[in-house]
């Protein structure tokens, strides 16, 4: 069968998406080519704000339209949640966020004449962790490896606890196998990924935590760039910093949760750290690692969120010099705590508090990419385009230099000037 996918959402999801490509091509099928009426069209969907139901449901009318008499198969964390929302849009196959192996297994028997529409799993049931094949078939530059899923943080504006289930890590000798297949099959960086990557080993006790996965695949791979996803503050320690500052590989990226820079909205948010921690947090990394850059999210006008309150997540963000600031308002969401709050914030504030918010965010990339002007990086080259490559330093600057023949190479360049999100440089 010729498969169409449609992917919305987190890293996981692309993770997800890959690892099903791969399993299905390796059972005889194949991905349609653009333009191709595809035989399966699959969407695996997000559900973390209300945007992303609205942009999943549209997702699916879309494919239904796109490929008329499909079989459209809907997987995720839409879907999860929603099961009886997706069959409203008379989806042939429902699954959720787990058990990948049934959901092909399923599509197939589908395909083959029979018309099971049911749920095959639920997320809060799993205990395992799910190992899938790693990698991307799009390129062999970037490689994301899965290495935990679910959460148990249950933060009062989040749904990904009830749609991703309990934390499930997998076994470290096993991540370490898989960072070995990938720097053997040629790929350059692997981002380590995960629902919460700082629960990880949780589950396994006794078997190490995050701070000793990363360690142990640093070894490992010693010519492989090492690159985190998203930390909770917490998991940035002195022992931490110490331990992998010794790493060449490890980019200096962090990108580190903060959602508020108000310790009142932080406690209605339910997250376990107030500034005073974030901050020692934020200390430790720039004086571990020099020039990296650490990033982040913020949510403004949360319920209760006063005008005094967004202030003080301003000149928060002011004080740690974040590198990059991915801005939220906050979006309701139905089966969280947050929705049921007083004092909800009307919606035009929320957009006019972010747009201030950005504002300050993109004077703080300006900063630091002005920053790393003069400088000597190395940069992994992604792609090339009328003679322009374009690629990225360990600390995740955009950098475009004139050239060809760079694309999966890491070379030296010389930055000289910044272009708006990107920096200029030449190759030496």
């Amino acid at each position: 069968m010729t498969l169409h996918f449609t992917t919305l959402g987190c890293k996981v999801n692309q993770y997800e998406t890959s690892a099903l490509q791969t399993l299905l091509i390796e059972r005889g099928h194949r991905l349609a080519n653009e333009g191709e009426h595809a035989d399966v069209v699959v969407i695996n969907t997000c559900a973390v704000t209300s945007e992303s139901v609205r942009k999943s449901r549209q997702a699916i009318r879309k494919a239904k339209a796109a490929h008329p008499g499909a079989i459209v198969a809907v997987c995720g964390c839409f879907s999860e949640l929603s099961p009886e929302e997706v069959a409203d849009l008379e989806a042939d196959l429902i699954h959720g966020s787990t058990d990948r192996i049934a959901f092909v297994e399923t599509l197939e028997t589908i395909y083959g004449g029979d018309t099971p529409t049911e749920q095959a799993s639920k997320a809060m049931d799993q205990q395992e962790f799910e190992l899938l094949p790693a990698g991307s078939l799009d390129s062999r530059t970037r490689a994301l490896l899965k290495v935990q899923d679910g959460c148990e943080n249950f933060c009062t504006y989040c749904i990904i606890p009830y749609a991703r289930g309990p934390v499930r890590s997998i076994s470290l000798d096993k991540a370490v196998e898989q960072a070995k297949t990938l720097e053997a099959e040629g790929y350059k960086e692997l981002v380590i990924t995960g629902i919460e990557i700082s629960s990880y080993g949780r589950d396994r006790k006794g078997e190490g935590d995050l701070l000793d996965l990363i360690e142990a695949i640093c070894k490992a791979v010693p010519e492989l760039r090492i690159r985190l996803g998203s930390l909770e503050p917490r998991t940035i320690t002195e022992d931490f910093c110490t331990r992998l500052s010794s790493y060449p590989n490890l980019c200096p990226h962090f990108h580190l949760s903060l959602q508020s820079g108000c310790d009142d909205t932080l406690r209605r948010m339910g997250r376990h750290y107030d500034t005073a921690r974030y901050l020692e947090s934020v200390t430790h990394l720039q004086e571990s690692f020099p020039d990296c850059a650490i990033t982040t999210d913020l949510i403004v006008g949360f319920p209760g969120e006063s005008h005094t309150d967004f202030e003080k997540s301003l000149e928060f963000m002011r004080k740690c010099a974040f590198s990059a600031v991915h801005i939220f308002p906050y979006s309701e969401r139905k089966g969280t705590k947050a929705v049921e709050m007083e004092d909800q914030v009307p919606k035009a504030q929320r957009t006019k508090r972010a747009k201030q918010a950005r504002e300050i965010a993109e004077k703080l990339r300006q900063d630091f990419l002005s920053s790393q002007v003069g400088k000597t990086v190395s940069v992994l080259f992604e792609s090339e385009e009328n003679g322009i490559c374009r690629g990225h330093t360990p600390n995740y600057c955009t950098v475009l230099v004139e050239g060809s023949g760079l694309q999966n190479s890491v070379r030296d360049v010389r930055t000289y000037d910044v272009s708006g999100e990107t920096l200029l440089g030449n190759t030496l």
